[in-house]
């Protein structure tokens, strides 16, 4: 591969990706020693994690307005320039609250920076090795993340919690240095105009939806924490979706979604997240409440699987390019649905390493399946990048916190409450993965019914 300034960006804008996605993991692992230094319970701390996903969430649809609107060099320095002025935010914070706005300007840097470079592949990248490089973006992205919360660790141990955002403070200046330096190419953009009642109705609909959903396992049915939140997300997206139709620019052109194969592709990826994301809740619950293992040898179970995932992020995407995206997502669907009716064997006295293979089963679905989808739903509307990474992120998103949550409740649901260490726990989780083997059996459909190698790619002018 010959260094070009296409190619020189490219590697800049992946490098400053990997580096801020591990932001959001990485700090985990310091949560009892900020509960201590601060003296705040778990429930405060976990919003030092909860609240970077939360903007994470919020800023992902806004990314197609931004790259339409501005120089990508501009987009990466002004990233950083946010990761870097919440990171020192961080590191000298005197109290929680103060700690957890760091968090927040960290992930607006972040939150623009991961769907944008996205872009910027896609549009460097031939469309005939899109699969390749997506494939290799999804992996080098899952891996830091995963990778994180051990750094993050030993850097704690080793001098404590504020060394991470002052090591994240300094490497973030150099690669502002590096950006302004070495992105020289440059796409073409217009004057395209904000409209801020759409971006107040799109932050509206994201916070509510998943901020009341994400409350739905600890507060069960509150008025104030679950139902109204989610009331107000709910019609916020409805007036948005709505307006999107009828202004001249709107901040996502939702037409892209009359094209039956984007929608549809948009919605495999979207249950896929979903079943990945209530099984990384309902697992440890099973591991620890029922199983009666500890938090550790919870984590030792879905380490393996997590692994596996974001390897098969890669290889999903080689094969798929090889033999077509049907193919292979086929093959994820049948791994996926074996992977949880497996899990319908477990039992309060499974052991950790049965635990450990049976999850791989299912990683390998969910990693053959993510990248390739995600790669062929946005190259059948190619014609509109932008809107498309958005919407698919933000889709994912969205329904990735129901998720988690829907799936602690129904686990709970079949449980008769609380899970613990009985067997009627036992035939509630197993009942819980067969909800997950059907959504796979769903997502399986959909690929039958919808998902070809030969779909001609749609513009929307």
């Amino acid at each position: 591969m010959k260094l070009t300034k296409e190619y020189i960006t490219l590697i800049i804008f992946i490098i400053a990706t990997t580096f801020l996605s591990t932001s959001q993991t990485v700090v985990t692992t310091g949560l009892t020693e900020i509960m201590a230094d601060f003296h705040v319970s778990s429930t405060s701390a976990q919003w030092i994690y909860s609240s970077f996903l939360l903007v994470l969430g919020v800023m992902i649809p806004i990314s197609a307005f931004v790259a339409r609107r501005f120089k990508i060099r501009k987009i990466i320095v002004s990233s950083l320039i946010f990761f870097l002025i919440g990171s020192i935010i961080s590191y000298i914070a005197p109290s929680l609250y103060v700690l957890i706005l760091g968090r927040v300007i960290q992930a607006v840097g972040a939150g623009i920076l991961l769907p944008i470079t996205q872009i910027v592949i896609l549009k460097i990248i031939p469309k005939e090795k899109w699969q390749m490089y997506m494939g290799l973006f999804g992996f080098i992205i899952g891996i830091a993340p995963a990778l994180a919360p051990t750094l993050g660790g030993f850097i704690i141990d080793s001098t404590g919690w504020r060394e991470i955002f002052l090591i994240c403070s300094i490497i973030t200046f150099v690669l502002i240095i590096i950006s302004a330096i070495g992105v020289k190419l440059e796409f073409e953009t217009s004057d395209y105009s904000l409209d801020i009642a759409s971006l107040v109705l799109c932050v509206l609909a994201c916070v509510g939806i998943m901020f009341g959903f994400s409350n739905m396992a600890a507060h069960g049915s509150s008025l104030i924490y679950v139902i109204l939140p989610i009331v107000v997300g709910v019609i916020s997206l409805i007036v948005f979706a709505k307006r999107q139709f009828n202004i001249e620019a709107p901040l996502l052109d939702l037409r892209i979604f009359k094209n039956k194969y984007f929608f549809f592709g948009t919605m495999f990826s979207a249950i896929l997240y979903f079943t990945m994301c209530g099984l990384n809740v309902i697992m440890p619950l099973f591991v620890q409440s029922v199983a009666y293992h500890s938090a550790t040898e919870s984590g030792i179970v879905l380490l393996p699987a997590t692994i596996i995932m974001i390897i098969f992020n890669f290889v999903g995407a080689l094969l798929a390019q090889k033999f077509g995206v049907r193919k292979i997502l086929i093959l994820s669907c049948l791994f996926t649905i074996v992977g949880y009716l497996v899990m319908m064997t477990y039992d309060i006295n499974s052991s950790i390493n049965y635990m450990i293979i049976t999850q791989i089963l299912r990683a390998i679905g969910a990693g053959l399946g993510l990248m390739p989808v995600v790669t062929w739903t946005i190259s059948v509307v190619s014609g509109n990048i932008e809107d498309a990474t958005a919407i698919n992120n933000t889709v994912r998103q969205l329904i990735g916190a129901i998720g988690s949550a829907l799936s602690v409740v129904i686990l709970a649901l079949f449980a008769g409450g609380n899970p613990t260490h009985n067997n009627v726990s036992v035939l509630a989780f197993g009942e819980t993965s067969i909800v997950m083997a059907i959504l796979a059996v769903l997502m399986l459909v959909i690929v039958i019914l919808f998902i070809h190698d030969d779909v001609e790619p749609e513009e929307f002018n």
